[in-house]
């Protein structure tokens, strides 16, 4: 069987970063298709290619530009012909680097870039790549023994547990809230559409929790130590429920523990 393949977008920093490295170095003889906007500034990414030659390729994909989006497609298509994972990593808090804590710091261009990034982007990155995850074969996830059961690919949005209606109590950060709330609708309505007939695609969201990396820094004040996880630690979370993904389990956003999230 051919070697699976898992592109991480958004993987010059942080949590994408950090997936590299972890199915790289935990998942071979896995391939990785890593993604960012600007590769030749990607220092680290770029150095982690040199370690892991054949296994690491790195793409130019910026996700606000639908046809960077659909040329990265095509060159994986052509050079891969297939993918067992696609996580979509990249976020942005605001333009501004801090959410907004009351209307007053709301601006249309404000929650449009944000929307842009975090909710439109992972949605125009499934309607490229969903054709080749289509092909893969299962590598990620779990295969139950009924063939009718079996998925082919898998596609994690990272959201946030602040984008649950349910559990919001606080208000604020407006934008943000907003564009992982609406990503989460993208990953439910992209398991209904995936999920129909064969191959199906498992969709689903995950939040890593409150993590040591750019977006969160200017709140870590705020955040008890033993709640604040490196991206070590919260990239190993994420791929145990990735490892445990089914087809039961589409549609839905789970915790970093596993636990499931209320929209």
């Amino acid at each position: 069987m051919a070697a699976s393949i898992a592109l991480i977008q958004g993987a010059s920093r942080g949590l994408g970063l950090e997936f590299c490295k972890h199915i790289l170095k935990n998942k071979s003889p896995a391939a990785v298709i890593a993604t960012c906007r600007n590769p030749d500034g990607a220092s680290e990414l770029r150095g982690l290619a040199a370690q892991h030659p054949g296994r690491l390729t790195v793409l130019r994909l910026d996700v606000n530009r639908e046809e960077e989006i659909r040329g990265a497609a095509e060159r994986v298509k052509e050079s891969f012909g297939k993918l067992d994972l696609i996580v979509n990593s990249s976020a942005m808090l605001h333009p501004s680097g801090k959410g907004e804590t009351s209307l007053r710091d709301v601006s249309a261009q404000g929650i449009i870039s944000t929307l842009t990034t975090n909710t439109v982007g992972p949605l125009v990155m499934a309607k490229y790549f969903a054709p080749l995850l289509q092909k893969g074969g299962g590598g990620f996830g779990q295969q139950p023994p009924e063939k009718a059961k079996q998925h082919s690919g898998i596609i994690v949005n990272i959201t946030a547990k602040v984008g649950s209606i349910g559990d919001n109590g606080l208000g604020g950060w407006y934008s943000y809230r907003m564009s992982k709330a609406a990503l989460n609708m993208a990953t439910r309505n992209l398991s209904i559409e995936l999920g129909r007939g064969r191959p199906k695609v498992v969709c689903v969201s995950l939040h890593p929790g409150t993590v040591n990396t750019d977006l969160s820094r200017p709140y870590h004040k705020n955040v008890p130590k033993d709640k604040l996880f490196s991206t070590e630690h919260s990239v190993s979370c994420l791929m145990s429920i990735i490892d445990a993904l089914n087809v039961d389990k589409t549609g839905k956003a789970y915790n970093w523990d596993g636990t499931e999230l209320p929209w």
